[in-house]
């Protein structure tokens, strides 16, 4: 990143225009907005915590949802905090260099997501498809490795990109990106110069990461379908395909938004169409992956309650011990 090319043309900051005119006022708007990130954190700070303490939750498929929470966590706490903050704001500025930031973490968590997801799609392809096997295929060392390389997969790709929009000449100072956050479009918009080469170069990687990434999960979900098919018991077929389906609803949003957003050759489009896009990947799926992906989970909901059951013990214990000691105090004075 190197601001002082921009700073020379006297960009420091820009405006964020925020969220386009509705029929609310910005209080429910905030309260709506900051009720969907608390119960998003809270979501997925559960299966972060129970997936690390239960130990019948280590497995490949607990591992790989913990790190997708964790991706969900800080995903939202990169743009919505932010939004917040400017909805109590009169000024609703950000700086370059916290928008260049902005920019570059929104884009590093979203492909390491999608890289992330095609790889849960198969690890339950080999669980249905090769029991036997799985195991020995997708040990310990396996799983580490495989999730190092979806937040590499999404770190380094994106490096480029970012030093490019980060070398544009802005021409205006204060000038509004049209979005409630740095996004690569409106930010491409404010450039005064031809971003075609660099626009172009977006919809290659674009492409690579999300539509390769779809792919996987679509071939393996395939199989997993023609596996539960061959389930003899209509109840076992019923449950598995009622998992699928809501994993599918999940996989659908998320990348039909981010195929709408960011696979295509020009970045430029409607700005209340991308803004109603773009709080699909920002909000409703990061607040549907905990209840989807884990809390729906029979595993899951023991495990919160075990959990649950020694936080509360502890704490009437701990309460207990302090209650003992003040009795104690006393009598000796």
């Amino acid at each position: 990143m190197a601001p002082g090319g921009n700073q020379s043309n006297g960009v420091t900051e820009f405006i964020l225009a925020g969220i386009p005119n509705l029929n609310s006022t910005k209080g429910e708007l905030f309260s709506v907005f900051l009720l969907v990130y608390l119960l998003t954190l809270t979501g997925n700070v559960l299966i972060v915590g129970v997936v690390g303490a239960d130990t019948r939750l280590q497995t490949p498929m607990y591992f790989f949802l913990g790190n997708l929470s964790c991706l969900e966590i800080l995903l939202t706490s990169v743009i919505i905090p932010k939004m917040l903050s400017n909805f109590l704001s009169r000024q609703q500025t950000i700086s370059f260099a916290a928008c260049i930031t902005q920019f570059y973490f929104y884009f590093f968590l979203g492909a390491s997501e999608f890289l992330l997801l095609a790889v849960m799609s198969v690890d339950r392809y080999l669980a249905i498809c090769y029991p036997l096997h799985y195991p020995l295929l997708m040990n310990g060392t396996v799983c580490f490795r495989v999730a190092l390389a979806c937040w590499m997969g999404g770190l380094l790709p994106v490096l480029g990109p970012t030093v490019a929009v980060s070398l544009l000449p802005f021409c205006e100072q204060d000038a509004v990106v049209q979005h409630f956050f740095c996004d690569s479009g409106p930010l491409l918009r404010l450039a005064c110069t031809n971003t075609k080469k660099l626009e172009e170069s977006d919809f290659v990687l674009a492409s690579l990461v999300i539509v390769s990434s779809l792919m996987i999960t679509a071939v393996s979900y395939g199989h997993i379908v023609l596996a539960v098919l061959r389930i003899p018991s209509a109840s076992g077929r019923q449950k598995a395909f009622s998992t699928c389906t809501s994993h599918l609803m999940v996989v659908t949003l998320f990348y039909g938004s981010a195929i709408f957003l960011y696979v295509r050759p020009s970045q430029s489009g409607s700005v209340d169409t991308n803004w109603a896009v773009t709080v699909v990947t920002t909000f409703v799926t990061p607040l549907l992956n905990p209840f989807i992906y884990a809390l729906r989970n029979e595993r899951v909901k023991e495990a919160l309650k075990d959990m649950f059951r020694k936080v509360v013990a502890g704490f009437w214990g701990n309460l207990l011990l302090v209650k003992n000691f003040n009795k104690k105090t006393m009598r000796s004075r």
